[in-house]
């Protein structure tokens, strides 16, 4: 069985490790797509992505605690 919430806090913890790293994405995919359709229609899309990284990457600023490690399911 898949273990969602083990997931989740995997992705949320790499969020915060490298949230830096992915504003920079969104601000690189946020100049180039507004060069082609406008930036007043992708600024406000990218502040929202920007805004969405920051509070899962934890809204104090501290990255959240490291996962659990998993256990692998057992045998049947």
């Amino acid at each position: 069985m898949i273990d969602f919430k083990g997931l989740r806090d995997r992705a949320q913890h790499l969020l915060a490790e490298h949230s830096g790293t992915v504003k920079q994405g969104i601000t690189k995919a946020g100049g180039f797509a507004g060069g082609k359709v406008g930036h007043n229609k992708v600024d406000p899309v990218e502040q929202k992505l920007q805004d969405l990284v920051d509070k899962a990457a934890g809204e104090d600023g501290k990255p959240p605690p490291p996962p659990a490690p998993t256990t692998p399911p057992p045998a049947v």
